[in-house]
């Protein structure tokens, strides 16, 4: 009954001829062999669209009007107001694994001609070649060759004043008048079939909103599992990135807020920290590497300035896409999306996702769920900032209860004795390079540091008071562990080769350096290695330590640790001796603490010891804030390394210390299963050879550059080579010694040891008897090099 209707409602619309005669239209369809739709086929064509998804109702859609245009193929642009974008889901009877978006605002070719078919409201042909890549590569699946030519026809939103769809036709019959019948053709099938196609495309995009916010919620909860580490965090949010948009590679940068630009944390899903710590002072570099963009410079510097999201269909194309790397990598980057991520306050990082693998570009849906997913990594990495600052609060609560369990509370006694020490503390050539800050008593070596500091006027010109300096160093002093090495004695000569270097070089005379900072150099100097444990940043990092879970993340490890102690003890009350400082001398001052502690790090002299040899060999400009930096470094591990400087009987009392330090450590590294590297290994060293690296490969190349630009430093460089020299010859002594089976370290500590060197050193000089006892007490100490002059001269002909 309802299709009898039915048949009667379509009779009376559509055949209105039937009693006027034929009509223009039916004649001119009639002669193009196009029929009108009778209400058979129309209601046919319902019938089968009821009760059946979208996708498939755009199939039989194209398929009925591929019949009846005579046409090769057909397909749909519904044109969704909400989003503003257009979306193709079936080409001719193919459902694409993945609907094509276009923005309607967006100037590519194909969206330019459907755009002009929406703006104008009427048809419009175009060449099928200036189609969209990808929608032409779909139609070559379907139909090859693709035909010429094809029309697009918009249809009228029944209610609404805009374009609901744009239905387009390629090579549809070519006869005269084609264009007119078959718009009205497509107008007249969906004057009655629109209804039926909106609900169920809008039900499909609620759909798919369902399916993407359930997928951002099932993320949301991966992400939160990450919290506490924000590199695993990192990782598995590209990772998740890549497997929303389905890109091929992607990259994160994170905004750096003090130097504004962005550093690449993650790159293609895998973290870019690559920590290896070694020893602090005889090998191996910390690399951290990282790639860094300045703030608008480049996509994701673009967009980090403008906080727009950026889609970049062909990359080769864009004139912020740089090339070079693809061309060192191999890579071909063809496409990108590139977004901001936020956090209440702003931009804090950019995302970059390059080359979809299911498309031949990144889309509109693409474009929604980055935008989405966005929200989500703000809030996942500021909630992993604030997780990580947390458990650093109880890392330093723990630490701090550790420590004061450690030291012992500088009583009000010990400052006043150290205050009106009767010594006169006038010990012979205090002030001159060779002498040996070991020498001086162990009980008066906080009253030469008072010494220092006023010598060098710092008391008077910054108005410490006494008691806080004193209670300062005796905090300092108290702040040191029992270690071989690394102990309150190593601080002492540390700080005392600093003094030696503002004296005799005239650093604060001549302008090299200013007053606040020769004050804040040889404080740095004496707190440089507070609370060391005896074991490097490589052991802390392995071993999962507290101080690692305090400071891995950011390099230099023990370094980071000595500061922090240094400022809780200037935070100590009555020791703070910057106390008289202005507000900018004491940030500076501070400042200037930070950068020359972390300085001592070896690996980061390693990786400015090329700028500080440029700067030498280009003349020093005072006047260069960044200079002045590379110079305090140097002077920092210089000093650091002072020991080499002096006779060989102090350098081998040293690496006594030294070795002993590192082969605990490595007898330590063998209990806990690891096998050490050699240098901490007591049964595989060789001392000299070590030694010889050690000066050769770092405090020769040091000591160069300090006497190229102070000549007056140049007796350092000579006695530092006459050390190597007797290293190379002890060689000898330790290959036979170890053939019986002795190690290395008690051939060392042999006291008949020393003397042997030097007769094995005077025979090899040929130097007479009554010359050895001279030169075998001051082979180093001859500054002047009369003593290098004839090693060196002893060691050609030998």
């Amino acid at each position: 009954m309802f299709r009898r209707l039915l048949s009667i409602f379509f009779c009376d619309v559509l055949c209105i001829g039937e009693f006027c005669g034929r009509s223009r239209i039916e004649r001119k369809m009639t002669s193009l062999n196009l029929k009108a739709s009778d209400p058979e086929s129309i209601l046919s064509l319902l019938q089968d669209l009821a009760d059946v998804p979208c996708n498939i109702v755009q199939q039989k859609l194209n398929s009925y009007l591929q019949s009846a245009t005579e046409s090769k193929v057909v397909f749909l642009a519904p044109i969704l107001v909400e989003t503003e974008e257009m979306v193709i889901h079936v080409v001719g009877e193919k459902i694409l694994e993945r609907e094509l978006r276009f923005p309607v605002s967006q100037s590519n070719v194909l969206n330019h001609v459907l755009h002009k078919a929406v703006r104008h409201r009427r048809s419009v042909t175009a060449n099928a070649t200036e189609l969209d890549q990808e929608l032409l590569h779909h139609l070559h699946s379907v139909v090859n060759p693709v035909p010429d030519l094809f029309l697009c026809i918009p249809v009228q939103h029944p209610v609404q004043p805009h374009i609901a769809l744009v239905v387009c036709l390629v090579n549809c019959a070519d006869r005269d008048n084609a264009e007119y019948m078959c718009t009205k053709m497509v107008q007249e099938c969906f004057k009655y079939c629109l209804g039926l196609l909106l609900s169920t495309l809008k039900c499909q995009e609620e759909t798919r909103l369902k399916l993407q916010c359930q997928d951002l919620l099932a993320v949301s909860r991966k992400l939160f599992t990450h919290l506490g580490d924000l590199s695993d965090l990192l990782r598995e949010i590209m990772a998740e990135a890549r497997k929303l948009t389905n890109a091929e590679r992607c990259s994160l940068f994170l905004l750096d807020p003090e130097q504004q630009d962005l550093v690449a944390k993650v790159f293609d899903g895998v973290s870019t920290r690559d920590v290896s710590n070694n020893s602090k002072h005889h090998t191996g570099q910390q690399s951290v590497k990282e790639m860094r963009i300045a703030r608008g410079q480049g996509i994701a510097g673009h967009v980090a300035s403008s906080g727009k999201l950026l889609n970049i269909r062909n990359a080769y194309d864009h004139p912020l896409f740089y090339r070079g790397i693809d061309e060192v990598t191999g890579f071909k980057t063809r496409n990108i999306l590139c977004f901001p991520i936020r956090d209440e306050n702003g931009i804090i990082g950019v995302a970059q996702l390059c080359n979809k693998m299911n498309g031949l570009y990144f889309d509109v849906c693409d474009e929604e769920v980055a935008t989405a997913f966005s929200i989500y990594c703000g809030i996942s990495i500021m909630h992993s900032i604030v997780y990580k600052k947390i458990q650093d609060a109880q890392a330093r609560n723990k630490l701090s209860n550790e420590l004061m369990m450690y030291h012992m509370k500088v009583e009000a006694e010990s400052v006043q004795s150290l205050l009106n020490c009767r010594d006169d503390h006038s010990i012979k050539d205090f002030d001159k390079f060779h002498f040996s800050p070991r020498s001086v008593p162990y009980k008066h070596m906080p009253c030469y540091v008072f010494k220092m500091f006023k010598e060098l006027g710092f008391i008077k010109h910054w108005r410490i008071k006494k008691t806080t300096l004193a209670r300062f160093i005796l905090f300092v002093k108290k702040g040191y562990r029992d270690a071989p090495y690394h102990n309150w004695v190593h601080a002492f000569s540390v700080a005392h080769f600093a003094y030696l270097l503002i004296v005799n070089l005239k650093l604060i005379e001549d302008g090299y350096i200013t007053p606040l900072q020769g004050l804040a150099f040889l404080v740095s100097c004496l707190c440089h290695d507070i609370d060391h444990r005896g074991t490097n940043n490589s052991f802390q990092t392995k071993c999962g330590t507290v101080l690692a879970s305090l400071y891995s993340s950011e390099g230099s490890v023990m370094e980071r640790h000595h500061l922090a102690q240094s400022m809780c003890i200037l935070n100590t009350d009555g020791c703070n001796i910057f106390e008289s400082l202005s507000s900018e001398e004491y940030s500076e001052v501070l400042d200037l603490l930070r950068n020359n502690i972390l300085s001592t790090d070896l690996a980061s002299h390693f990786r400015t010891a090329e700028q500080q040899r440029e700067m030498i060999l280009a003349g020093y400009n005072k006047d260069d804030p960044t200079q002045r930096k590379l110079l305090l470094a140097m002077f920092m591990t210089c000093c650091d390394l002072s020991d080499q400087t002096k006779t060989w009987r102090v350098t081998k009392k040293t690496a006594e210390q030294i070795y002993d330090e590192f082969f605990s450590q490595g007898d330590l590294e063998k209990s806990m299963g690891t096998a050490p590297i050699e240098m901490m290994d007591r049964e595989r060293a060789s001392i000299p050879d070590l030694q010889v690296q050690f000066i050769t490969n770092l405090a020769l190349p040091l000591f160069r550059n300090l006497a190229d630009l102070f000549p007056a430093a140049e007796p350092l460089v000579e006695v530092i080579n006459n050390n190597r020299e007797v290293w190379k010859l002890a060689r000898n002594l330790f290959q036979e010694y170890s053939q019986n089976g002795t190690k290395s370290m008690d051939i060392l500590l042999d006291p008949t040891l020393e003397d042997e060197v030097l007769k094995a050193f005077k025979q090899c000089a040929g130097i007479e008897d009554e010359q050895s006892s001279e030169i075998g007490v001051n082979i180093e100490k001859d500054i002047a090099g009369q003593s290098h002059e004839i090693i060196s001269k002893s060691f050609e002909t030998t």
